[in-house]
């Protein structure tokens, strides 16, 4: 398939013309780096406030790894009758203000990155975007009783906006929207992101708290606003019921007491790590086993 075919763009966008130095374009890709569905909730939170319309789709049959990742399909008694097929697309979308602005949301592609890239840095052509946010999240050994942090990162030291817990290099799997920005970078166009750091217990469960603090960053950067009061009320709720999981089991509060003495003396100075020297966590059949009854009851609470 052609470059020119793997994204569909839409010709005329009449409310991104004559704009003063461009639209948003905001990311968040489905698959990886989302701990706590924090990025999702977010996405989800804006469609929720304006579903915008779609100005440029992408050849998800080029991208997508069906066998990998199964679309489900409804049956009914006798036959096969609706089909919920992957989307990768780009919206234009608008905020409490109405400031026009681009959401690029969908599963990641499985394939083709390189390719991938090459037909957002198009869209970025097209509309003249003048900077891309990208949205995602990580287990880190952190309380939820204190606030979610974030990592910046950007492909200029002018787009940062505040300083990461660490310094130094590590190695991370890579990822199609972590590879995007790189690229973006070094075709000189204008690239960064946030990670929400999400407590490792609570990972596997939606975390409000966290699509805040990444809404909030993508505020600070952009100038976009959003009406962030229904997650900050879901973020308070998820925060009661972890609390009422928690007064019921004594090795859970140790546990959680013990990262809360951590990330208190990292971020006084006296730390120089998450995992304080002083203070090695239990392993993580430790923490596994301590958090079982409690994830459970948790999981229990979101069926009902």
């Amino acid at each position: 398939m052609s470059q020119q075919r793997l994204v569909h763009i839409v010709d005329e966008v009449p409310e991104l013309e004559d704009r003063a130095g461009g639209p948003v374009l905001v990311v968040q890709l489905d698959g990886f780096l989302d701990a706590g569905n924090a990025a999702a909730l977010a996405v989800a939170h804006l469609g929720d406030s304006d579903p915008g319309r779609v100005v440029a789709s992408f050849e998800v049959d080029e991208l997508h790894d069906y066998r990998a990742r199964r679309p489900p399909l409804s049956f009914h008694e006798n036959r096969y009758h609706s089909y919920d097929a992957p989307r990768l697309a780009v919206r234009l979308m608008t905020d409490v203000r109405g400031e026009a602005y681009l959401l690029l949301a969908g599963p990641e592609p499985d394939v083709r990155w390189e390719a991938f890239a090459r037909a957002v840095r198009d869209v970025v052509d097209a509309f003249g975007v003048r900077l891309v946010v990208s949205m995602g999240s990580v287990p880190m050994a952190v309380p939820h009783t204190r606030p979610v942090q974030l990592t910046n990162h950007a492909t200029a030291e002018r787009l940062l906006v505040r300083e990461n817990i660490w310094s130094g290099e590590i190695r991370v799997p890579g990822s199609a929207q972590a590879l995007l920005e790189l690229r973006l970078g070094e075709w000189g166009y204008d690239a960064m992101g946030f990670v929400a750091h999400i407590p490792h217990y609570l990972a596997q469960f939606d975390y409000p708290q966290a699509a805040v603090a990444l809404l909030e960053g993508v505020e600070e950067v952009t100038g976009l606003e959003w009406d962030l009061q229904p997650l900050v009320a879901a973020g308070e709720a998820r925060q009661v019921e972890i609390a009422t999981q928690i007064a019921e089991s004594p090795e859970v509060r140790d546990v959680v007491a013990g990262l809360e003495q951590q990330y208190d003396a990292f971020n006084a100075g006296h730390g120089s790590s998450l995992l304080a020297d002083e203070q090695p966590l239990p392993s993580g059949d430790e923490i596994g086993a301590q958090f079982e009854q409690f994830l459970a009851g948790l999981e229990h609470g979101d069926d009902d």
